[in-house]
This record gives C-alpha cells, sequence and structure tokens, in this order.
C-alpha cells in the first residue's frame, strides 16, 4: 500500500502562537484517514497546509515523492482535491459550473473546456448523484446536496488525493452519513488518499481507517480508531470525562462524554 501524501515534521505558526509542531502522517491510498482534537487545534490548519496553501515554518509535506513546494499550483490542483465546507461557494453559479471549475488546472491560458472536460464532470455528478442538479444555482441547495457538488468539482480535478473539511458541518443526521459513505467509497473505488478533518467522534469511529488525535499542537496519538479513540486518551485530550463503548450495531466505538 503507497503513501501518496507524506507530512513530515510539519510546523506552522503565526506569530506569538504555534498552530502546528512537527506533525508527521502518512495516508494511505485507498483509506479515510482523520484529524480530530478540539477545537482550535489546528485541524483546518493541516488541511490547508497539506493543499500547499500555508506556508510552513519547518519539515515537509510530500506528494506523490515530490515537495509540495516545487510543484506550480496547476500542479497541485491536477494531484490534489480540496473539498471546503459547503457554506464557502458563491450562490448565483449552477452546480454545473461549479464542477467544471475542477477542470480548470488542465486548460491552458484562454483556452475552453473541451468535449473530454465535459465528460469528466458529467462522470462526476454521476458518481455523487448531482447530476439532477447541474442547471440549479447553488444557492437553491440543500446543505447536502451543495455538499455533494463539492466533491464533484474535487473528481472532476482526477486528484490522486482528496482533502476535506468538516463536510458534515452544518448537515442534517442522514446528509452526514450519506456524505461519508461516499467519501469511503470514493476513496475504495479510485484508490485516493483521503484526508479528513471531522468534528464528530462517533463518525470518525464508522467511517475512519485511521485517526490522529491532535492535542497541544501535535499528534498525541495515530492508528486504527479502536486504539485512538481511548477514555484517557479523549479525556486529557478534550479536556472532559470520557466513555467508549462498543457500538452495539456498528461494533465500532462509541464515545459518550460526561
Amino acid at each position: 500500500m503507497s503513501n501518496r501524501l507524506k507530512l513530515v515534521d510539519v510546523t506552522v505558526g503565526y506569530p506569538g502562537r504555534m498552530v502546528l509542531e512537527e506533525v508527521s502522517l502518512s495516508i494511505p491510498t485507498g483509506e479515510v484517514f482523520a484529524i480530530v482534537g478540539p477545537n482550535g487545534v489546528g485541524k483546518s490548519t493541516l488541511i490547508k497546509a497539506s493543499s500547499g496553501i500555508l506556508p510552513l515554518l519547518k519539515g515537509q509535506i510530500i506528494v506523490q515523492d515530490q515537495d509540495i513546494r516545487s510543484l506550480t499550483p496547476d500542479q497541485r490542483a491536477k494531484r490534489i482535491g480540496v473539498v471546503p465546507q459547503a457554506t464557502h461557494i458563491p450562490p448565483f453559479f449552477t452546480a454545473q459550473q461549479v464542477v467544471l471549475m475542477g477542470r480548470t488546472p488542465y486548460l491552458g491560458w484562454l483556452s475552453r473546456e473541451g468535449q473530454h472536460d465535459y465528460d469528466l464532470v458529467e462522470a462526476a455528478m454521476a458518481r455523487t448523484h448531482t447530476s439532477e442538479l447541474a442547471d440549479r444555482k447553488m444557492g437553491e441547495l440543500s446543505g447536502g446536496e451543495a455538499q455533494r457538488v463539492l466533491i464533484a468539482r474535487a473528481l472532476a480535478q482526477s486528484p490522486s488525493i482528496l482533502l476535506l473539511d468538516e463536510p458534515t458541518a452544518h448537515l442534517d443526521l442522514r446528509h452526514q452519513d450519506e456524505t461519508l459513505k461516499l467519501i469511503q467509497a470514493l476513496a475504495r473505488e479510485r484508490e485516493l488518499s483521503v484526508l479528513i478533518a471531522l468534528h464528530d467522534l462517533n463518525l470518525v469511529a464508522r467511517y475512519a481507517d485511521r485517526v490522529a488525535l491532535l492535542s497541544n499542537a501535535t499528534v498525541k496519538k495515530q492508528g486504527v480508531p479502536w486504539d485512538v479513540l481511548t477514555p484517557t486518551d479523549l479525556a486529557e485530550a478534550y479536556g472532559v470525562e470520557i466513555h467508549v463503548l462498543d457500538h452495539p450495531i456498528h461494533g465500532t466505538p462509541l464515545v459518550l462524554s460526561g
């Protein structure tokens, strides 16, 4: 199993504040790797750094055996698809126009999309069940619909790495489940390396193959959910009493606080 995305001693900070310090992760192909931790611990910062848009104070981010700093923006975009929260999209674009933006890295200066680009957009929308939304404005879509459109846009880039920042934020329970099932299936089908920041530990337990727990600017622990989502480690990171039980249906960790 290869690792298309590696973080080696990644350190990111701002004046007077260290956000991430010597974080090292390897994201296997075909798996979902979740980042968890309390609010403000640096989950979104880690996603942004992994996409190449945040400078590092120290360390390396390796994308398909290349330092991300050696890649042009278009080269990065051909390798890495980024799915932000659905609230960060212009409301007046149609769903198809948004997905078509995923082809931008492949277009030359002043060139227009060709049939191949439209074929890839159509395939991405079909796989994410957004084809029927093609002509609708993004501002008219539900949170779950808009999130699927953003995933389709990332797929249209034909990436090998998928980065997602809290993709289930503001979604109801059904759409949380549908979104993460889709992400999990895409990781398997397309052999993507998926790095995802998630807030809900029980969603992480169900859908992540591996987990990294961030605490005090660094990785406290990483591994499979049962090894990382433990009462002791979670209580120390989150500052509350934690109980972890066997989920009666899924057999995954069931995390309860208080």
